[in-house]
């Protein structure tokens, strides 16, 4: 099949959109088909779209759908989709509608859909591939987040934890993520001189991230919404164990019982569970086991087999 694949983030971007994009891109081209990548619909003829963003990629569904009814559309829901725009947008509904298949990244997605949508909609977690584990630092306790400087992040809830720990806590917090707006970055520099224990080191190469991942004791996502991270299932494949905000998408993740959620924009639970997973061997453990028993969510092999199983759906 010739697939053309829509996402709003631009070529050379690391948001998750793209990263999406291009893996799934990378994926389908190893099934055999033929796959563009772009960020509108420029006309040229295809057997299937596949739209990342309700919303914002509304005006090239709408012309696809129209200009091409007959041909199976396939659109992806992020956390801003599910989480606030179906709400709120006649657009991104209108995607919805227009949708042969809606695709999300986790299962709790699927309570965010009306009953007729959600016999549309498939769930397809993304795949990581990380580098092999690395020995964590033994002069600290370090903890990562990683994600762009967002206002839907939370993005410096770890770095205002710091101050609800003990002095003779060896934690670090090592953030990884570009500023999206430049009251961002002076905020991420405003903490990282009043807080000794908070560094900021903007937007790194991806296999420089994943570097830190790997080496790291603890991931930390504070996310006020999210669609199905794939900085999670980057923590999952690297068997990093997770401190995260509860909320929908992290739960579909992580699971229900897992031991590590926090209540979004609280940080001083948050700054207990940090406490708690490096004092308490066992808790940290317990972690580490949980993290175990969801890392075949985020297999290659997996998320091959699901875009296969939907290509076969839409014949």
């Amino acid at each position: 099949m010739k697939i053309v694949i829509v996402t709003p983030a631009k070529a050379g971007s690391r948001h998750g959109n793209r990263n999406t994009a291009a893996r799934w891109a990378s994926l389908l081209r190893a099934l055999g088909h033929r796959v563009t990548v772009a960020v509108s619909w420029d006309g040229t003829a295809a057997d299937l779209m596949i739209a990342l963003h309700a919303r914002r990629s509304y005006d090239s569904i709408r012309r696809f759908a129209a200009a091409c009814p007959e041909r199976p559309l396939v659109v992806t829901l992020t956390g801003t989709d599910l989480y606030r725009d179906i709400a709120l947008e006649p657009d991104a509904r209108r995607s919805l509608q227009l949708a042969t298949r809606l695709v999300v990244l986790q299962d709790r997605a699927l309570a965010e859909l009306a009953p007729p949508l959600r016999r549309k909609t498939r769930v397809i977690y993304q795949s990581a591939r990380v580098p092999a584990a690395a020995t964590p630092l033994k002069t600290r306790f370090e903890i990562v987040v990683c994600g762009h400087l967002r206002e839907e992040k939370d993005p410096f809830r770890a770095a205002a934890a710091l101050a609800f720990l003990p002095p003779d806590s060896r934690i670090r917090v090592t953030h990884l993520g570009g500023a999206m707006t430049p009251d961002m970055a002076h905020a991420a520099r405003a903490w990282a001189a009043r807080e000794p224990r908070y560094r900021w080191l903007g937007e790194l190469p991806h296999w420089k991230a994943m570097q830190r991942l790997v080496r790291s004791r603890l991931m930390v996502i504070s996310s006020r919404m999210e669609g199905g991270a794939n900085v999670v299932s980057e923590a999952l494949a690297a068997g990093v164990p997770v401190i995260a905000s509860r909320i929908s998408g992290n739960i579909g993740m992580l699971g229900a019982r897992y031991a590590g959620y926090y209540p979004v924009g609280n940080e001083r639970p948050l700054a207990r569970l940090m406490r708690r997973a490096e004092s308490k061997p066992a808790y940290y453990s317990a972690l580490k086991a949980q993290i175990r028993k969801r890392r075949h969510l985020v297999t290659v092999q997996r998320e091959r087999d699901s875009l296969r199983k939907l290509l076969a759906e839409l014949g």
